[in-house]
């Protein structure tokens, strides 16, 4: 009992370790964050900028509010946790990576170190196009809805709460970021042998009809932030198949390599 629970132990000690680790660089993490709270969330309205520029609005109408005395200092923590988060990820998954590489062998661990560093940079590259492109045309859109008040009209103009426009930027980040990581997952699958590329590519239309749908639930109830998810997932998804084609291709290579260095190294047959 000793010597079996003994690993046990250790793997416990472990894991209390790295977790020691992962929220401690989180926490310094969100500190960094909430301490710039307010310089980061006005890097964040620059996006609205973008839009009220292409409207054709001056920017002094460039205005966010807080309707209640505690809302804009919970929208801060909410910034400080989500931006502590995403500086504290290669940390974290780094003692992620650590905990369980002990247990892999060394052409498992190879394979999987990519993956490792592939994830954040597509997350990246998703809230990059959230920032850059989708978020401005999103405000464009509603900003498009407003009324001037002329010909007797009342004029209806939009006031963002502080806490509602962080909301739909960080669900329009997690979800780019979200959909930008189908390549790894089923590259990983394909790696495995859980999918193929020919199983792809069957899939192609439900995939499509998938893709709307996905975007239709992640996204604002806006046709173009839904579109705008949905066109980078069907690319996502025919890159998807062709990883997993070279991944196959590379694999039958290796099958042969394999199978010609056997037959050369086995003894002849008697005659």
């Amino acid at each position: 009992m000793e010597k079996s629970s003994a690993p046990l132990i250790e793997h416990l000690i472990e894991l209390r370790t790295r977790l020691i680790w992962s929220i401690g660089g989180f926490f310094v993490a969100f500190l960094v964050c909430f301490f710039f709270a307010k310089h980061l969330f006005n890097l964040l309205v620059v996006p609205f900028k973008w839009a009220v520029k292409w409207a054709g609005l001056p920017l002094d109408k460039v205005e966010l509010i807080y309707t209640a005395p505690q809302e804009f200092f919970f929208t801060q923590i909410k910034l400080a946790m989500f931006g502590g988060m995403v500086l504290a990820f290669p940390l974290i998954a780094t003692q992620i990576y650590k905990f369980i590489a002990p247990g892999l062998y060394r052409n498992e661990r190879a394979a999987f170190l990519p993956f490792l560093i592939a994830s954040p940079l597509l997350f990246l590259m998703g809230a990059a196009l959230v920032y850059f492109f989708f978020t401005p045309m999103v405000m464009w859109f509603f900003l498009a809805m407003q009324q001037t008040g002329g010909n007797g009209d009342v004029q209806i103009s939009l006031l963002p709460k502080v806490s509602e426009y962080l909301s739909l930027i960080m669900t329009l980040i997690f979800s780019f970021g979200l959909v930008f990581q189908l390549p790894v997952v089923t590259t990983l699958m394909a790696r495995v042998g859980l999918l193929s590329s020919a199983g792809l590519k069957a899939k192609r239309k439900w995939a499509i009809v998938l893709a709307f749908i996905v975007a239709a639930v992640l996204t604002p109830p806006d046709p173009i932030s839904q579109i705008g998810l949905a066109l980078p997932t069907i690319i996502l998804y025919e890159i998807s198949i062709w990883t997993a084609r070279m991944i196959e291709k590379k694999r039958d290579e290796e099958a042969a390599k394999r199978a010609a260095e056997d037959e050369t190294s086995s003894p002849a047959a008697p005659v």
